[in-house]
């Protein structure tokens, strides 16, 4: 028997996904509000190019797109 939250889900799955993005985006606005997001994407942002400044390698965005697709699958 399917819960309320895995209809929504499925359903959810089933939008484009720029519609799903958006869907994501408004729903961890309303947990952790706007400002905390942004504060943690901008964390992340520097941690990531100070990975790069310091030499970590690089993946071509098809080689991360498909071993995402296989982690998923």
């Amino acid at each position: 028997m399917s819960t309320p939250l895995s209809d929504l889900e499925s359903e959810a799955m089933k939008l484009p996904l720029e519609e799903r993005a958006v869907l994501a985006e408004r729903l961890l606005a309303s947990v952790y509000g706007d400002a905390d997001v942004e504060a943690a994407w901008a964390l992340e942002v520097e941690r990531r190019i100070a990975r790069v400044d310091a030499g970590a390698p690089l993946i071509a965005a098809e080689s991360a797109f498909e071993r995402a697709r296989q982690a998923l699958s």
